[in-house]
């Protein structure tokens, strides 16, 4: 499964040569943000382990490594943290996903459902002591049963709970013969102490947006632009990356960014409102959504008026527009529009009126688009005078 990883040579290198000398440790934590190839490093490093070829690259044809792969091997363990009333078919659905693209989204905090993205839900996905119990300390009692290792991948680590942490310090204090655990985690600061102490930590770097449009080509059979666009948007994510390629709504949400700023700068007062209108009925993820998008628009201008044609926007399928808006709006506090948005995506949180932040937020970009601006989206009345 080593071909499945994007990027991290340094890592693969080092899991390689940690198999190759046969010093395997007992516990490991990989440590990095999300999306970025914990869980795809840390099943390629179970399938070496247990591959028959014994060397420091997986077959990828033997039973083991099929095993593994398909996520049926009895001495590997994936768990991830669920709600507690979750239904075990579809824990088993998010595994399968899991075999198919490690990289995949499958957690319940970002797609509380498999069927509609759209689903939110409040739910919290933790570990349990009752579940550390059930699915790690009876699992790993016993000897393997047909490989060398007993291997349990426990990712988003840092949703241990304390008591479930307490009791997982234990297995880590006592480890079985012949046992590996692999724990995921982009908070290595909530974990107790004394379980940094006893894992050996491995360090992931976010993928560089080249890495991350290469493979969605290949892989998604992405069109080289689009790729290129979304690798940019996606923080060194691929997981990210894989989200925005499946939104059938992002070019919508992007050429309305467009339409959004011609009117603020047009002052189009019809043409805003019935914007502002649609914009403001939509929940306040959606709305914290389309204000990244303007965000990234306008960073993207602030490269474009630095650095030229050379720089590295985000919008790259848009660079014609964002050319043109810098030849003619030489005038524009890019500056302040771009501390206006941000002051907008942390009102958004404060549970302002949609409608209200949005007209407040066109007729600031609209006047920092004309020269100098506060850049200030609100500012308490008593100081109102000063930015007069």
């Amino acid at each position: 499964m080593w071909k499945y990883l994007i990027g991290q040579e340094r890592v693969k290198d080092t899991l390689q040569r940690t198999v190759a000398s046969g010093r395997v440790a007992h516990a490991y934590l990989f440590q990095g943000p999300d999306g970025i190839g914990k869980r795809a490093a840390a099943l390629a490093f179970a399938q070496t382990l247990q591959c028959d070829r014994k060397s420091d690259h997986a077959c990828g044809e033997c039973m083991p490594c099929r095993k593994v792969a398909r996520m049926i091997h009895p001495d590997v363990h994936v768990l991830f943290p669920y709600p507690k009333d979750v239904d075990e078919r579809e824990v088993g659905e998010r595994l399968a996903m899991l075999a198919q693209n490690p990289y995949t989204a499958i957690d319940f905090t970002r797609r509380p459902s498999l069927s509609d993205v759209s689903v939110v839900s409040n739910k919290q996905s933790l570990y349990s002591v009752e579940r550390v119990h059930s699915d790690l300390h009876r699992v790993l009692s016993y000897r393997p049963v047909e490989g060398r290792y007993k291997i349990a991948i426990v990712t988003e680590a840092e949703r241990l709970r304390t008591e479930a942490a307490s009791s997982f310090l234990k297995l880590l204090e006592e480890p079985g013969p012949q046992t590996v655990f692999i724990l995921t985690t982009w908070r290595p600061d909530v974990l107790l102490p004394t379980i940094l102490s006893r894992c050996q930590r491995v360090h992931f770097d976010m993928l560089s947006p080249d890495c991350i449009a290469e493979a969605l080509v290949l892989r998604e059979k992405l069109d080289p632009t689009l790729a290129e666009t979304i690798s940019r948007m996606a923080d060194g994510s691929y997981t990210r990356a894989l989200e925005l390629s499946a939104n059938e709504e992002l070019q919508e949400r992007r050429d309305i960014v467009l339409s959004f700023l011609r009117l603020c700068y047009g002052r189009d007062v019809n043409g805003l409102a019935d914007m502002i209108e649609k914009e403001g009925r939509r929940s306040r993820e959606q709305a914290l959504h389309l204000l990244g998008l303007i965000l990234g628009w306008v960073r993207d201008l602030v490269l474009f008026r630095t650095m030229g044609p050379a720089a590295p926007i985000v919008n790259v399928d848009q660079k014609a527009s964002i050319a043109q808006f810098c030849d003619n709006l030489v005038e524009a506090d890019l500056e302040a529009m771009v501390r206006i948005v941000e002051e907008a995506m942390e009102l958004v949180g404060r549970n302002i009126h949609l409608k209200l932040l949005f007209i407040a937020l066109a007729h600031a970009l609209g006047r920092a688009m004309r020269g100098h601006h506060s850049g200030h989206l609100f500012v308490p009345l008593v100081e109102a005078d000063a930015f007069t």
